[in-house]
């Protein structure tokens, strides 16, 4: 059963849209040490760094989706 990976999928993929976000309003000297990007006193914009998040985000997004599948087919929705 695929089902169980929806909710983490769809919460990583929030997670990526607010690194993506953070990364597009936040210049590289303000971003933390720990972030790829990182450069002291640097008032560059990472847009690519952000992008790359947002597109991290869409492909959790259609990996939830996937992870739905089709519905099981039942006698009401069969046609006969």
């Amino acid at each position: 059963m695929k089902k169980p990976l929806f909710v983490p999928l769809i919460a990583l993929g929030v997670i990526f849209v607010g690194l993506a976000i953070y990364y597009w309003v936040t210049p590289a000297g303000s971003l933390p040490h720990f972030f790829p990007g990182y450069q002291s006193g640097s008032t560059h914009v990472h847009l690519k760094h952000g992008l790359a998040a947002l597109i991290l985000a869409v492909g959790c997004g259609i990996l939830a989706w996937f992870s739905l599948g089709k519905k099981p087919a039942t006698s009401e929705n069969v046609d006969k």
